[in-house]
């Protein structure tokens, strides 16, 4: 229990980290100064001590959306087994309950934007939904290749290391799942090439242009939550890719930190040597991520 709250605990207070990570990486990468790794713990201690703002247009909707968003994320955090072993909750199919608490937090989001009656923002909801869906096949692909070389159903017996041995995946596949689930975290944390959390021109702008009416500590709880996010998503890498058999707490705990920050600068480096694509060829992107989980199960199964 103590190696899990700890496990947790980590990712938490590490996840606004990692996005100033990737910013830092690209900065450096393109000749750019940049801002510094922990602007977004100030960005986010500024933001609670403001105001909030809500326009008069807006109904309840608008208000709850951030804490749901912030709550499914964290929720879906006690899922994971991010201390190598088990989540802090595990049931049978928690894999479902992982995937729809944040598609819980999404549609929460969209509702929000949509409750402004901006047409950016409802413009913005679009694409988020229609870009949503693509992911999510492209996770499901992910968890059917674990669960089928694993006989589990939760995220727990796919990833964790209970009976101490080592998860039964041929290399290849796992290759093709943790380089599907990479390529599926820069969509679903809006990052380049499918999004950039840099722009500001509303035409173009999918993720950030849902939380432009919100403020003060509404802000701060979906930029949290955002960070979040793309931390389950980089520990889920991680968890793939290293082997923790008989790997001490300590340092399972100091390999998920650099494993984490390795994203970040992975994510960085990505976004330092492509260009935002246009809208019309994301789909293709999403499939082709998709794809390469589909592959894996592929090879699972024969």
């Amino acid at each position: 229990m103590l190696s899990r709250l700890l496990s947790i605990a980590l990712v938490l207070v590490l996840a606004p980290l990692l996005p100033g990570v990737a910013t830092r990486t690209r900065g450096l990468l393109t000749g750019r100064r940049g801002s510094p790794v922990h602007q977004l713990y100030l960005d986010l201690w500024k933001l609670m001590r403001r105001g909030i703002v809500y326009s008069a247009t807006t109904t309840f909707i608008f208000r709850l959306a951030p804490v749901v968003v912030a709550a499914t994320v964290v929720v879906a955090a006690l899922l994971l087994p991010l201390d190598g072993h088990a989540g802090l909750l595990r049931f049978s199919g928690d894999v479902l309950a992982f995937a729809y608490l944040l598609a819980l937090g999404r549609f929460l989001l969209v509702l929000g934007a949509v409750d402004t009656g901006s047409s950016f923002e409802g413009m913005g909801a679009s694409r988020e939904v229609a870009f949503a869906s693509l992911v999510e096949l492209g996770f499901f692909f992910a968890v059917a290749t674990l669960g089928v070389a694993t006989r589990e159903l939760s995220l727990s017996g796919m990833l964790g290391l209970g009976s101490g041995e080592p998860m039964p995946l041929a290399g290849p596949s796992l290759a093709m799942v943790a380089a599907g689930l990479f390529a599926l975290l820069l969509a679903e944390c809006a990052r380049v090439p499918v999004d950039d959390p840099a722009t500001h021109l509303e035409l173009t702008m999918i993720h950030e242009v849902m939380i432009l009416d919100h403020s003060g500590p509404d802000l701060a709880l979906l930029l949290y939550a955002g960070a979040v996010k793309f931390a389950l998503f980089g520990a889920l890498v991680v968890i793939l890719i290293v082997p923790r058999s008989g790997v001490p707490l300590v340092l399972w705990l100091a390999i998920l930190t650099i494993g984490l920050l390795g994203v970040g600068v992975a994510v960085g480096m990505v976004e330092s040597a492509t260009a935002r694509l246009r809208l019309s060829r994301v789909p293709l992107y999403l499939a082709g991520a998709a794809a390469l989980a589909g592959f894996g199960l592929v090879l699972v199964v024969s």
